[in-house]
């Protein structure tokens, strides 16, 4: 993982390199760029693929304590990230909460952003997002060790099968989820900055509904990719953003929870490659 200094802090991105096409690929809370680690094997024998590991509470650096840690500071996060390495006509793509950071990034322009992917994600007025993301919220407002001590019970695999859990994010990725988990397990100085976060999105629950209002202006090609057996992220979403996207595409994906790139990681590379430019 490479590291570069922004204005909240130290950010980790993998950067595959090289002259072709770039898609940059955004997760969720309490998640890692990592969660891209099977598309990005595929997609990276004719793209470049940069993923960067953002604030969302699986992060190794603490954040400066003055840092905006909100969505829309998240949004701005990235946006700094793109001019700082000076990238494209990206393609951007978001799952998760990293879907609705794309949302916000496509209604404040996106000048470096060529066209964009929503994979399964928080839309409209699911956020927090189903029963998974209302459980996470209410944690958030616990002091920083409480929430640490809760979880703790993360170690658990029966309790990352939840539904309150990962349970109904993913089929496969399990081995993923614990991974994700060890940073606000070990962590205090994590713990605070996830606190924060969660806080900060707690704060502001229709900032998605908002953001919906300013989608049609977006007049780049928009691909929506949504898991058909999606129990958090509502199928008929997927539907209404394609169809309030002047130049936006759904397509769905069988046999997958929220967390594509988990579950069909091959499946929505393929519908990632088809739908950017060939290699320049």
């Amino acid at each position: 993982m490479k590291k570069i200094e922004l204005s909240a802090g130290t950010i980790e991105y993998e950067d595959t390199g090289g002259d072709c096409p770039t898609v940059v690929l955004l997760h969720g809370l309490m998640m890692d760029a990592s969660l891209w680690a099977g598309s990005i094997s595929d997609l990276s024998a004719d793209h470049r693929c940069v993923a960067p590991t953002l604030p969302l509470g699986a992060h190794r650096h603490a954040m400066r304590a003055d840092a905006d840690l909100s969505l829309p500071g998240m949004a701005r996060l990235v946006a700094e990230l793109l001019d700082r390495l000076d990238l494209q006509d990206v393609t951007l793509v978001g799952n998760d909460t990293g879907g609705a950071i794309v949302q916000l990034l496509m209604c404040e322009g996106a000048a470096r952003v060529g066209r964009v992917v929503l994979a399964s994600c928080d839309a409209f007025d699911n956020f927090p997002p189903g029963l998974t993301g209302k459980t996470l919220m209410l944690t958030g407002k616990l002091p920083p060790r409480l929430f640490g001590l809760f979880m703790q019970q993360m170690r658990l695999r029966v309790i990352r099968r939840l539904p309150i859990a990962f349970g109904w994010l993913t089929l496969r990725g399990d081995a993923a989820t614990a991974r994700w988990m060890l940073p606000v397990m070990k962590r205090p100085e994590i713990r605070h900055d996830a606190v924060r976060t969660l806080r900060a999105a707690g704060a502001d629950t229709g900032l998605l509904v908002a953001a919906a209002e300013r989608l049609p202006s977006f007049e780049r090609p928009a691909l929506v990719v949504w898991a058909s057996r999606d129990r958090v992220m509502p199928p008929e979403h997927g539907r209404r953003l394609a169809e309030l996207l002047p130049h936006g595409r759904l397509v769905e994906m069988g046999d997958s929870y929220t967390l594509i790139p988990l579950d069909q990681p091959a499946g929505l590379a393929q519908v990632i490659r088809e739908f950017t430019p060939g290699r320049l």
